[in-house]
Formats: C-alpha cells, sequence, structure tokens
C-alpha cells in the first residue's frame, strides 16, 4: 500500500526498512553482458549479486577457512539488500513484489563446510523482515569453489509481481 507524507509517496516497505536501519543501495551496472533483472509477465528475476562496500566484494573468502558461518550470513544478508536495490529501480519500487518465490544462494566454501544453510539465514530471514509472511520463500543453497571477485555469498531472487 502506498502512502503519501509530505507529498512524497512512501509504502509500508520503505516504512520496513526505514525502521530496520536499511537503506537499498543504488544499482551498479552490470559487469558483463547480462541484465540485471529480467521481468517476464508478473515474474521478475534478479541476476546473481554480492555484497558490496566500497567497490568491492563485502566478504572475500571462504566459508570454512577465512570465515565464519556468522560473516558468510552478513554477506547473505549485504547481497540480498544489494538485489533489492536493484529490484526496487526495475520494477517502480518494492510494494509490487507481491512474494518472494525463490532464493538461490551461492557459498565459497571449503569442500568441508557443510554448514550452507544458516549462512543464506541472513538474505531469508531479511526478506522476511522486509516482506512479511510474503518474503518467506523457497530457496537453494550451493557450496562452490569460486565466486566473482573473490565474494563468499552470491545469491539471485525470483520473485512474482502485483500487476504486469
Amino acid at each position: 500500500m502506498v502512502r503519501f507524507r509530505g507529498g512524497c509517496a512512501v509504502s509500508e516497505i520503505d516504512d520496513r526498512l526505514k525502521a530496520l536501519g536499511l537503506e537499498l543501495p543504488a544499482p551498479r551496472p552490470p559487469a558483463g553482458a547480462y541484465t540485471p533483472v529480467v521481468i517476464d509477465g508478473n515474474i521478475a528475476y534478479t541476476s546473481g549479486t554480492v555484497a558490496i562496500e566500497n567497490n568491492e566484494p563485502a566478504s572475500v573468502g571462504r566459508l570454512g577457512a577465512e570465515l565464519t558461518v556468522e560473516d558468510g550470513k552478513q554477506s547473505a544478508r549485504g547481497a540480498c539488500l544489494r538485489s533489492l536495490g536493484t529490484l526496487a529501480v526495475a520494477i517502480g519500487g518494492l510494494d509490487r513484489v507481491e512474494r518472494v518465490l525463490k532464493v538461490t544462494g551461492y557459498v565459497r566454501a571449503v569442500p568441508e563446510f557443510t554448514d550452507l544453510p544458516p549462512v543464506l539465514d541472513g538474505a531469508s530471514e531479511l526478506l522476511i523482515q522486509v516482506f512479511g509472511e510474503a518474503g518467506r520463500s523457497a530457496r537453494t543453497t550451493v557450496g562452490v569453489a569460486a565466486l566473482p571477485r573473490g565474494a563468499s555469498v552470491e545469491l539471485d531472487m525470483v520473485v512474482r509481481l502485483r500487476g504486469s
């Protein structure tokens, strides 16, 4: 629902983000020959996203070696927030998100590291905080040997939009 406050449109999602002390990062240009968001009817697909700070991946390293589960969880949260910022611009605001359908997370880890699901909880918990039960999605978490620029977590999302 969108309301007006001081002449500006403010959505419930904006209010939730503010209450959480979060600000959506501005989208960055694609790092290759792809588009950050593809919209097909009322479904939006985001490209893989990593958490960025100071123009570099926010968390570089491997889970189970240089990084802890908590480090990975924060990286997943940061990647999710960045993905939401890109999505918001592409669809004209997060109030258009009707439901988060699927999150796929890739966790850079040593082969012995099997505690992958708690890492992606950083993203899943953020989505539930922002969208309520509509943010509770299906999810896949995969351990990988390498990610762009040494990042520890990359994720992509599929969401259903209101209207088309």
